[in-house]
C-alpha cells in the first residue's frame, strides 16, 4: 500500500516560484566595478524571459547550454531559466587548460554558450574547437573586448528585451530530469561530467539549511566565494532561494581587500571557499569590521590550523571544515560540536572544526578496506565511499568511470580515510598521495599541517618522490611569508618533536608559490612533474 500524499515533482522552478512569492523583496547583490542590486521580484520575469529566449533560438529540449561566467546575477538567472526550460545547465570553469576545454563542451554537445564578456577573451580563440555550439551569447559585465563581427554571437540583455513576460511553457513534471551538469577537475585524466537531476539540487538546497550543516534562514546574508562554475557553488544560491537568504555575489572581483570590503559593507553572515581563497584574505581581516560572520565553511582540502587560528583570533570565529566532491554535490559531511564534545577547551574545539565532521541528512559514509567495511573506531583505515540521494550513480559522457563504484552502488571516493565511534570523518589523504617509504606510510596532509603550523609559513605541499634506498621519501614544497628569512633546516628543525623523525623530509623546496588547480586547490600533479628526478646530490 502506497501512502496517500500528494505527488508533487521537486524541481527548479518550485525554487524560483518560492524566492519571488516568499521572498520578493530579498536581494541579490553582485560585485566588481559598478555593484549591482536587484531583487526577486526584479530577477524572476527575466528568468522566464530567458526561457523563451532558449526557445527563440531553438535549443532542443535536454540540450546543453554551456556558461562561462562569474559569481553574478545574470548567473544565477541560467542557474534558475536554464533547467527550468528543460534544458541542462552546464557550468565550465574557463581556468582549466583549454585542451580540456574544449573537450568538455564537445563531450557535453553545449548547443549555446553563455560568455561573461570579461572572459571572452580566454574562451572566443576557442570557438572554432567547439563541434555543436551555434551561438555565443555574451553578458556585458564591464569587460573591454570588442564583440566579434559574427552572426553567432548575441547580446543577453537584447534577448531578454526582445521577449514578454509569462509562465513557463512547458513545465517540469519528472524531477529525475537532468538539470545540470559539472565535469570534475581531471587530474588523473580527462574530466567526468557529473549530471545532476532536479530532485538531487533540490535535496540538496535543503540539506544546507540544516541547522547542523550551516543552518542557513531568511535572516542569513550568504556570499559563496566558490565559483559558480564549480559544483554550483556548493548549492549555495539554490540554499539561498529556499531560506530566502540576501545573496551577496563577488562577480569579477578577486582582490583580497575588496573581497573583504564587500563581505563587511554587506554584513554577510555566511560565506564558504576553499583553504587558499581564505588564506589569501588574512592579511585584509583586521582592517574591515566582519562581525557578522557566524559561519565559514571551508572545503577543497584539510583546514590547517594556523589558518584556522588566525580567523578565531582576528574576527572572533574559526573556520568550520566541510567535505564532498562535484560526485558528492558536494557537500557530505561539515564539522560541528556535539553534545559529547562540550568539555573540550577552545583549543580543541577549534581543531575539531577543522576536521570534515560527520554525514549530513540524506548521505551515508563508510570505510572499506580488503574489502571489508571497517569500524568506526577512529583508527582503522580504508577507501572513504560514500552513498545518498545526492550522490552520483553514474558519469556522464565519453568516460563511464565504472571502476568508480562499487558492486553495491557506493561512490569510491578515492579518499582514504577513519570515522570515529560518533561517526566523525577524518581524512587521512587522497590515496594518490599518501608516501610510502620503507613500507610504512606517510600522510602528506598531516605533514602539511604539521609544517604549516610554523608561523613563518604561508603554504605548504608534500609529495612522494622516488628514493633508492625507501622506495619514496616525501618532499615539502614551502613557501614562506613575504620578507620572512626561513631555510630548509628551519623547516626540519620546526618539525622535530611535532612528527616522527623517519617523517622529516630530506628534501624541502623553498617556492614563492604552490601551483594551483583550475578550483584553486594545491596542484600536487604539477609538483610530482616538476620534481621527479632525484636531486642532484641524492646518493
Amino acid at each position: 500500500m502506497h501512502g496517500l500524499m500528494q505527488d508533487r515533482p521537486l524541481t527548479i522552478p518550485t525554487l524560483l516560484s518560492r524566492a519571488e512569492t516568499n521572498f520578493g523583496h530579498k536581494r541579490i547583490v553582485t560585485g566588481g566595478t559598478t555593484e549591482t542590486v536587484a531583487t526577486w521580484r526584479e530577477v524572476a520575469p527575466r528568468v522566464r524571459k530567458l526561457a523563451r529566449v532558449l526557445e527563440s533560438l531553438r535549443v532542443p529540449a535536454g540540450a546543453c547550454v554551456g556558461t562561462f561566467a562569474w559569481n553574478s546575477q545574470r548567473h544565477v538567472e541560467l542557474y534558475l531559466g536554464i533547467p527550468s526550460s528543460g534544458r541542462i545547465l552546464h557550468t565550465v570553469n574557463h581556468r582549466l587548460y583549454r585542451e580540456q576545454i574544449t573537450f568538455i563542451v564537445n563531450d557535453a554537445a553545449d548547443d549555446v554558450l553563455f560568455v561573461d564578456r570579461t572572459i571572452l577573451p580566454v574562451i572566443w580563440p576557442l570557438v572554432a574547437s567547439f563541434d555543436t555550439v551555434r551561438h555565443v551569447i555574451v553578458m556585458d559585465d564591464g569587460g573591454d573586448m570588442p564583440l566579434p563581427d559574427d552572426p553567432r554571437v548575441l547580446d543577453y540583455e537584447a534577448l531578454l528585451a526582445g521577449q514578454a513576460d509569462g509562465p513557463f511553457e512547458t513545465p517540469i513534471e519528472d524531477e529525475n530530469l537532468a538539470a545540470s551538469l559539472c565535469y570534475t577537475s581531471g587530474t588523473t585524466g580527462n574530466p567526468k561530467g557529473v549530471l545532476y537531476s532536479h530532485r538531487s539540487v533540490v535535496l540538496h538546497s535543503l540539506l544546507l539549511l540544516g541547522a547542523d550543516v550551516f543552518a542557513l534562514s531568511e535572516r542569513d546574508v550568504v556570499a559563496p566565494v566558490v565559483p559558480m562554475f564549480h559544483v554550483n557553488a556548493w548549492g549555495l544560491p539554490y540554499a539561498a532561494m529556499q531560506s530566502g537568504s540576501d545573496l551577496v555575489l563577488p562577480g569579477p572581483v578577486r582582490d583580497p581587500e575588496e573581497l573583504v570590503s564587500l563581505l563587511s559593507r554587506h554584513r554577510v553572515t555566511f560565506s564558504a571557499g576553499v583553504a587558499t581563497v581564505w588564506r589569501d584574505l588574512v592579511p585584509a581581516l583586521r582592517r574591515h569590521d566582519l562581525s557578522s560572520l557566524r559561519h565559514i565553511a571551508c572545503g577543497g582540502g584539510a583546514v590547517d590550523d594556523a589558518l584556522s587560528s588566525a580567523y578565531e583570533e582576528a574576527i572572533g570565529i574559526p573556520l568550520t571544515n566541510a567535505w564532498g566532491m562535484t560526485e558528492t554535490s558536494p557537500v557530505v559531511t561539515t564539522s560541528r560540536l556535539a553534545t559529547h564534545h562540550d568539555g573540550l577547551d577552545s583549543d580543541a574545539r577549534r581543531l575539531l572544526l577543522g576536521t570534515p565532521g560527520p554525514a549530513v541528512p540524506l548521505t551515508e559514509i563508510r570505510v572499506v578496506a580488503g574489502g571489508v567495511e571497517q569500524p568506526w573506531d577512529g583508527q582503522s583505515q580504508g577507501e572513504l565511499q560514500a552513498a545518498g540521494a545526492t550522490i552520483a550513480g553514474a558519469y556522464f559522457g565519453a568516460d563511464s568511470g565504472a571502476d568508480a563504484f562499487t558492486a553495491d552502488g557506493w561512490l569510491r571516493t578515492g579518499d582514504v580515510a577513519t570515522i570515529d565511534e560518533w561517526g566523525y570523518l577524518r581524512i587521512v589523504d587522497r590515496s594518490k598521495d599518501l608516501v610510502k617509504s620503507g613500507g610504512e606510510w606517510i600522510s602528506s596532509v598531516a605533514l602539511e599541517n604539521a609544517v604549516m603550523s610554523d608561523p613563518r609559513v604561508r603554504e605548504a605541499a608534500v609529495i612522494g618522490v622516488v628514493d633508492a634506498r625507501w622506495g619514496e621519501r616525501p618532499l615539502a614544497c614551502v613557501v614562506p611569508f613575504e620578507g620572512v628569512d626561513l631555510t630548509a633546516d628551519d623547516v626540519r628543525d620546526h618539525l622535530r618533536g611535532r612528527v616522527a623523525s623517519w617523517w622529516i623530509p630530506e628534501r624541502i623546496e623553498m617556492m614563492t608559490e604552490i601551483p594551483k588547480t583550475a578550483t584553486g586547490k594545491w596542484s600536487k600533479q604539477t609538483l610530482r612533474q616538476r620534481f621527479a628526478d632525484p636531486a642532484p646530490d641524492a646518493d
